[in-house]
């Protein structure tokens, strides 16, 4: 004759350990990934929708609507920054959706190989426009003295080399744009990786 609490007991255990497993596997997605082909080499940026999902969310829809594509590195400073994402190779501004509210204060810094939004002095102006930092950018990061700062939202995981190569483009003046390379860098194509 069995015991009734311990065969109760059994099917208790097998609930719990299923519903661990289960869970587990909910947390266990991967993080989204997108490709940037661009005329100089490849780049994988990797996001982290967990600290800034709106930014993310953000960013993901430009790529589904192909808002990237046939955009440039508009501005690449080296020793800080490789921007784009905004301007078309005749530096003709592409138009963008509503601005975002900024997610600086989400624990992630602006150092080397991390992808952020760009904007204005408003600190929920940012768009399309983001950045790549080529070195540790401090100064960005939240809290900056104006009590803001620049959202980190993923990294570079494959590609860095041609960031590199990127950000020591020779550049110049371009209307009234400064920075902007003098062989147009082109971002080809946005994909997200499956």
């Amino acid at each position: 004759m069995t015991s009734q609490p311990s065969s109760l007991l059994r099917r208790i255990f097998l609930a719990s350990a299923a519903a661990v497993l289960l869970h587990g596997t909910a947390i266990a997605q991967p993080a989204p990934r997108v490709a940037l082909a661009t005329s100089a080499g490849d780049i994988v940026l990797e996001f982290y929708p967990d600290k800034a999902p709106k930014t993310v969310a953000n960013f993901l829809q430009y790529v589904a609507e192909r808002q990237y594509e046939g955009t440039i590195f508009h501005r690449v400073m080296d020793g800080f920054m490789i921007q784009g994402g905004g301007f078309t190779p005749d530096m003709q501004q592409k138009p963008t959706r509503e601005p975002i509210p900024l997610e600086a204060n989400n624990g992630l810094k602006n150092d080397r190989g991390t992808i952020a939004m760009a904007r204005t002095g408003n600190p929920n102006s940012a768009t399309a426009q983001f950045f790549i930092n080529v070195v540790d950018n401090r100064g960005l990061n939240a809290p900056m003295p104006d009590g803001y700062g620049y959202a980190v939202f993923g990294k570079v995981v494959s590609g860095m080399d041609v960031v590199d190569k990127i950000r020591t483009s020779p550049t110049g003046n371009k209307g009234m744009h400064q920075n902007v390379p003098l062989t147009p860098i082109l971002i080809k194509s946005a994909t997200l990786l499956k």
